[in-house]
């Protein structure tokens, strides 16, 4: 008597799992999608001050650009993951009655569920390269999404039988180095500093003296007609900025605007100075505002805290002017 071999699990539920971290992915990223096509702000949890899910989604490696069109980059990830989830439940949604049409099935879509997984996870970690060493952010989404990438590369190789492991590893090679070369040349245009042509320029501040008590560190961009625009928005609906001279993010949300838009913020009293060591120090409004951080602002009655990218503050202020800002963070 000869027994059949009994089926391993992860043969038997490998889809169904790839559909399901699939299905989470095209969740993440198609909200994502939606909250920068809209304009929106992507629910974060991130440390005052720090870079996190925004920062990322303003930077310019968060659009792709290819001849001449724009599009989110979430947008392809959420296409990847849709991809995905199609060829997981395609041979489990469709049971034609012959054998064979069922084994030519799977293969094919195995086939391709490693395709499409191997140059998801090769640009996932291109990703994690940018997010750790040039935007120097923490993004949450953009995490799980490279952990979801790399599980279903993972269950592509082991939730099946391959016949041939060499044609595996020499596809897997293949597809790597084209989605590798694909990926630099589509972000060739972006330099370190993570400026492009038309792209907003990146600040970082690096204190090297001490800060004057009067005015801080020197404000050393110059403002366009955007910056100073959405300064005299900030100043018609009472927006109001609480900083410190000694806060570098303070500096950082200067260098933003710009010394010209900053001005106009600072003549109508929407910039508010909270050290008392200041000449220009006001903490009993700060303690009275319940400030706990710098810079905070207050628009509108709400409280965001840390700095903000100048299209996020014209967001949430309703500002419809010029967008197009010289520089984020």
């Amino acid at each position: 008597m000869i027994r059949r071999r009994s089926t391993p699990w992860i043969h038997k539920w490998s889809r169904p799992l790839m559909a399901a971290i699939a299905g989470f992915g095209a969740l993440t990223t198609g909200y994502i999608t939606i909250e920068k096509l809209t304009g929106g702000s992507a629910a974060c949890v991130a440390q005052a001050g720090a870079r996190g899910c925004n920062d990322v989604l303003s930077s310019p490696w968060a659009t792709i650009t290819i001849l001449n069109l724009s599009a989110p980059l979430a947008l392809f990830g959420l296409l990847a993951y849709v991809s995905m989830v199609i060829l997981a439940v395609a041979p489990l949604a469709w049971k034609p009655s012959d054998k064979n049409t069922v084994k030519q099935l799977e293969n094919s879509t195995g086939w391709l569920l490693l395709v499409v997984s191997v140059a998801m996870s090769v640009f996932s970690g291109y990703l994690m390269y940018l997010l750790a060493f040039q935007i120097q952010a923490v993004c949450y989404y953009c995490i799980a999404s490279a952990v979801f990438s790399v599980s279903l590369l993972v269950l592509t190789i082991i939730g099946r039988p391959w016949e041939d492991w060499g044609q595996i590893l020499f596809t897997a090679i293949i597809v790597a180095m084209i989605t590798l070369i694909g990926t630099l040349g589509v972000y060739a245009g972006v330099n370190s500093s993570g400026t492009t042509s038309g792209e907003p320029q990146r600040i970082r501040f690096t204190p090297q003296v001490n800060p004057d008590p009067a005015f801080g560190w020197e404000i050393t961009t110059t403002s366009g007609e955007a910056e100073i625009e959405l300064a005299r928005h900030l100043t018609t609906i009472d927006a109001k900025e609480y900083v410190a001279y000694w806060c570098p993010h303070c500096h950082e949300q200067k260098q933003l605007f710009g010394k010209e838009a900053y001005k106009i913020l600072e003549q109508n009293n929407t910039m508010v100075e909270c050290a008392a060591d200041s000449p220009k120090g006001q903490p009993e409004v700060c303690q009275a505002a319940n400030i706990k951080g710098f810079p905070t602002w207050i628009i509108n009655g709400e409280v965001y805290s840390g700095v903000q990218n100048l299209d996020e503050l014209a967001r949430i202020s309703g500002y419809t002017g010029p967008k197009n800002f010289q520089y984020f963070r």
